[in-house]
C-alpha cells in the first residue's frame, strides 16, 4: 500500500532571500514539501551551492517580483531597521508577510496532524546554553526531542515528530519578530541587556521583539521569566498561563532560584551546582533554573534533572575549557560578543588574564569597570584594541596590544606566568568579523593555538 507524500506547502510560493546556515536547508525542505520557491543571495558561492542543489536562483541584481505567499528572509537581513532590504520593501508593497523558518516548521508539524509541543528560548545572553541544557535533560530522560533554530540545525531542517515530540528552539529577536502562527507551549525569556539596538530602534523595540516569544500562549502554557534585571517584571506581567520566575541570585517565591551554588525551589534544595562544572557563575545558575522549570513542567523527575545537570557537557565557545599549561587553565568564551556576556564570564573567576577585542559594540568595555580588579592583565586584539586600551588604562588595568589572536595567546600565557594567574580567558566583548567569519571560527582558532602551545612547552 503506497503512502501519499507529505506536501504541506503544495500550491504555495515562497521567496527565499539569504542562503546561509538556515536559508539553504530551508529552501531544500520547502521544495521537498511541495512549495514553489525562488532563491536570492548576494554571494556567488551561496548561489552556486543552491544551483548545485537543484534550486532555482534569481538574479541578485533584481528584486523579487511578488506575488509570493511569503518572504523567508535570513534572520541576519533587516526588514525594517536600520535600513529596509529591497526584498522586504517589495513584500511590504505587496502586503506579503516576512517570516522565519521556525514559523514554517510549526505550520508543517500542525499540517501533519502532530500535537508535538514547541519550547522557545530567548534572552540577550544564555539562550544557547539553556537551549542545549533543556535538550540534554529531555534526551537523557528518553523523550522524543529535536533541537535547533538559532542554535544548531535550521528549524525547518528538523524532523517531523509525533504527538509526544518536543521541539526545543533557540529564538533570536530577529526570528521572533517574524512569527505569525507559531505558539510556544513553553516560552523562556532569560534576560535583557542592550544589544542589536540599531536593528530594533532602541531598548523598547528590542524588548518588544523579545516579548513575541509569548505570542498566542493560553492558560495551558508556561512562561519562564528571568528576574535578574529590571526587565523581568515587564516580561512576567500579563501572561495568559502559568508563570515561573527564575533567578541566579535571589529567592523567587513560587519559582526556582540559586543561592550561591545551591539551586532551590519552595520545596527545598534541588541540586548543588558545584557538581556541574560546565555551568559556572550566577548566569549559568539562572540558565539551570530555567531549564529545571521547563523540565519539571514537562514531567521529568527531580532525580532525572539533577543527574542531567551534573553531566551536562556544556557548549563550545561558552566558557569551554580547552587546555591547561603549567597549571594555567585556558577558557574559550568566544561567544561573548558584547560586554554583558563578558561580564558574566569575568564574574565566574577570581583572577584572569583576559583576551578581548574585535568589532566593538556600543559602550565598549566601560560597563566592565566594576570587574576590572579581577583582570590581572589584558591582551587586546582587533579593531577595538586602542579604545579598549584607553578604557583599561583609565581603570588602572595592566594591558598590551597584541593585534591578532595568534599573537595574543602566547602573550597571555606569558602574562599569566608573570602574575601567577590561574586562568587565561578569551572573552572578547566584541563581534569577530574584523578577523574571523564568526565567533565560532574565533573560538576554534583559540582552541587550536592553545593545543599548539601545549605541544611546545
Amino acid at each position: 500500500m503506497s503512502t501519499a507524500p507529505f506536501l504541506p506547502f503544495a500550491g504555495q510560493r515562497f521567496a527565499v532571500v539569504g542562503l546561509g546556515r538556515a536559508g539553504l536547508p530551508s529552501a531544500r525542505r520547502l521544495v521537498e514539501w511541495g512549495a514553489e520557491i525562488l532563491c536570492w543571495d548576494d554571494g556567488e558561492a551561496a548561489r552556486e551551492a543552491a544551483t548545485a542543489a537543484g534550486l532555482p536562483v534569481g538574479n541578485p541584481a533584481e528584486v523579487p517580483r511578488f506575488p509570493f505567499d511569503a518572504l523567508l528572509l535570513s534572520p541576519g537581513i533587516p526588514h525594517i531597521l536600520p535600513r529596509v532590504h529591497p526584498a522586504a520593501a517589495a513584500a511590504a508593497r505587496a502586503n506579503v508577510p516576512v517570516i522565519c523558518d521556525a514559523e514554517l516548521l510549526f505550520r508543517a508539524v500542525r499540517a501533519s496532524g502532530s500535537a508535538a509541543r514547541f519550547i522557545g528560548i530567548t534572552g540577550t545572553n544564555g539562550k544557547s546554553t539553556t537551549t542545549a541544557l533543556i535538550h540534554h535533560l529531555l534526551a537523557r530522560a528518553g523523550r522524543e526531542v529535536a533541537v535547533g533554530g538559532n542554535l544548531g540545525p535550521a528549524a525547518l531542517g528538523l524532523p517531523l515528530l509525533g504527538d509526544d515530540g518536543l521541539y526545543v528552539l533557540e529564538m533570536s529577536s530577529y526570528m521572533l519578530e517574524r512569527m505569525q502562527e507559531l505558539r510556544f507551549d513553553v516560552a523562556v525569556q532569560l534576560n535583557l541587556s542592550p544589544d542589536h539596538l540599531d536593528r530594533h530602534g532602541g531598548m523598547d523595540g528590542y524588548a518588544a521583539a523579545k516579548m513575541h516569544v509569548f505570542d498566542r500562549q493560553d492558560r495551558t502554557s508556561l512562561a519562564v521569566v528571568g528576574m535578574d534585571d529590571e526587565w523581568g517584571p515587564h516580561f512576567a506581567a500579563g501572561r495568559a498561563g502559568k508563570v515561573v520566575r527564575i533567578s541566579g541570585q535571589a529567592r523567587q517565591s513560587g519559582g526556582i532560584w540559586a543561592e550561591e551554588r545551591a539551586l532551590r525551589s519552595d520545596d527545598g534544595l534541588i541540586t548543588d551546582l558545584g557538581t556541574a562544572p560546565a555551568l559556572p557563575g550566577s548566569h549559568n545558575a539562572q540558565n539551570a533554573a530555567a531549564a529545571t522549570a521547563v523540565a519539571l513542567h514537562l514531567g521529568l523527575t527531580r532525580e532525572e534533572i539533577v543527574a542531567g545537570i551534573a553531566d551536562f557537557p556544556g557548549l563550545p565557545h561558552r566558557q569551554e575549557a580547552v587546555g591547561t599549561i603549567d597549571g594555567i587553565a585556558f577558557v574559550n568564551d568566544s561567544k561573548a560578543t558584547n560586554a554583558d556576556s563578558t561580564e558574566r564570564a569575568l564574574a565566574s573567576y577570581d583572577r584572569v588574564v583576559l583576551i578581548a577585542g574585535g568589532v566593538p559594540k556600543a559602550g565598549g568595555i566601560a560597563p566592565l569597570a566594576p570587574l576590572f580588579p579581577r583582570i590581572a592583565h589584558a591582551v587586546l586584539i582587533g579593531e577595538a584594541a586602542e579604545d579598549f586600551a584607553a578604557t583599561l588604562a583609565a581603570g588602572g588595568v595592566a594591558h598590551e596590544i597584541a593585534g591578532t589572536l595568534e599573537a595574543a595567546v602566547p602573550a597571555a600565557l606569558a602574562a599569566a606566568r608573570a602574575t601567577n594567574t590561574p586562568v587565561v580567558l578569551l572573552s572578547p566583548a566584541c563581534a569577530s568579523f574584523d578577523q574571523f567569519s564568526g565567533f565560532d571560527a574565533r573560538g576554534d582558532a583559540f582552541r587550536a593555538q592553545v593545543a599548539s602551545l601545549m605541544e611546545t612547552v
